[in-house]
């Protein structure tokens, strides 16, 4: 028994090496955990250029899940600009995983061979002293992007820049959170933009005057009509990082009255509402033939009546076609004595023939050539003539030029016989 206690450890070791080099990692809760995935790292892990000598760039991406499960913690980020860059693992871990093992998968993915390599990262989560910090602030810097702020010393610059305005005993990046995640813009590809990135740090004193000097009134209107505040540290970060001092945050936990209530749990077990009965085997079963019927003949009934409505008005009750047979009748009836008006033999109206001016005495030439088309002729020859005669001889007396006076063509005649004995 003995000597199988002191080879389980030697098992246990060769089994992961079986599935790859583990690496374990031992953060603290409630302070920023970042974890860079270096390409250089997994390189080994495929096989190198076909060339001898040339130095391998493969593009590699990476990804991230807890074992067992489709995503990372909820605390956990990751983030990987472009295949020739490094992944980062960041967040900050919580209270509720101390003690408990995370272990988070990481397969590369080699863009050029289409191989992989899968290495695991175990992350045990230690208890933090004086957790949590009770004086937190949180930043908004301008001019970085979150993969250039979780760079170490980057970081390490904007805490220093930080415990010189603070003077604290104790600082710690609590988390780092990119604009994009609070609802930011991308920002346009011009003048170098960054996205932006907030950074939260704890400490154990008070905040300083100068961090104070955001909440002045004077400052507050400022901000409010999208001014600059006038803040005396301001040039201590202005060398490195660009910050929104309207966006700053101060929060003060000493002064924050806990609502936490317990919860009294019950035993877990339902009341007994008795034993559960199924249906019975011996249901009568319903003949559904006659409602599918119903369901089809009514409204199939409906639909066949307002059809024959429809069609009877629209084939029967139509005034359009009556008018247009009669008026097709009329003009057929019309063409047929335009038809008839041209073998007609009969004299042709005074208005065809030549005339004499009553005053100068000269032949008038007649109103129509003789290829004048006869079949434009009225089908009245007085009215034309009546309509002639007014035309030539305006002072004809009026009753001439009725329409409706039968023997109109003859009075013409009489004064035209008058009219030439005269000359």
């Amino acid at each position: 028994h003995s000597v199988l206690k002191s080879l389980q450890p030697f098992k246990m070791y060769t089994i992961l090496s079986k599935v790859h080099s583990d690496r374990n990692v031992y953060p603290s809760a409630g302070v920023l955990f970042v974890h860079v995935l270096e390409r250089e790292y997994f390189k080994g892990e495929f096989p190198p250029y076909p060339k001898p000598g040339e130095i391998s760039n493969d593009p590699i991406t990476f990804n991230t899940n807890l074992m067992g499960y489709p995503d990372r913690p909820g605390w956990l980020r990751y983030i990987q600009r472009t295949p020739y860059s490094d992944g980062v693992l960041y967040g900050s871990p919580t209270v509720e995983n101390v003690g408990k093992p995370t272990i988070i998968e990481i397969t590369a993915y080699n863009r050029r061979t289409f191989e992989t390599a899968r290495h695991n990262l175990i992350i045990n989560i230690m208890s933090a002293e004086d957790f949590p910090l009770p004086y937190q602030a949180e930043f908004f810097i301008r001019n970085m992007n979150v993969e250039e702020m979780l760079a170490s010393e980057v970081l390490g610059d904007f805490l220093g820049a930080v415990k010189n305005v603070w003077q604290p005993e104790r600082l710690n990046a609590i988390n780092i959170t990119s604009a994009l995640d609070r609802g930011g813009r991308v920002p346009l590809p011009i003048n170098d933009m960054k996205e932006g990135v907030y950074v939260m740090v704890g400490a154990d004193v008070p905040f300083s005057s100068c961090l104070r000097e955001v909440e002045n009134p004077q400052n507050q209107l400022r901000c409010s009509q999208e001014m600059e505040p006038v803040i005396t540290c301001d040039k201590k970060f202005r060398t490195q990082f660009h910050i929104d001092w309207c966006k700053i945050s101060l929060v003060d936990n000493t002064k924050q009255v806990s609502t936490f209530q317990e919860v009294i749990r019950g035993e877990g077990i339902l009341p007994d509402g008795g034993e559960y009965k199924p249906p019975s085997d011996t249901l009568k079963s319903r003949d559904y033939y006659s409602d599918f019927l119903i369901t089809l003949a009514v409204p199939s009934a409906i639909a066949l009546v307002l059809f024959l409505i429809l069609a009877y008005i629209m084939c029967c009750r139509r005034e359009g076609v009556i008018q247009l047979v009669h008026h097709s009748a009329i003009q057929k009836s019309t063409k047929e004595l335009r038809d008839m008006s041209k073998n007609r033999e009969i004299a042709w109206p005074l208005s065809t023939l030549p005339v004499f001016h009553p005053v100068t005495g000269e032949i008038v030439p007649p109103l129509h050539t003789d290829s004048y088309d006869n079949t434009s002729m009225p089908l009245m020859q007085t009215q034309h003539e009546n309509a002639q005669s007014s035309q030539l001889f305006p002072s004809l007396p009026a009753f001439l030029q009725d329409r409706n006076q039968k023997h109109s063509f003859q009075f013409l005649k009489v004064h035209l016989s008058a009219t030439e004995e005269n000359y």
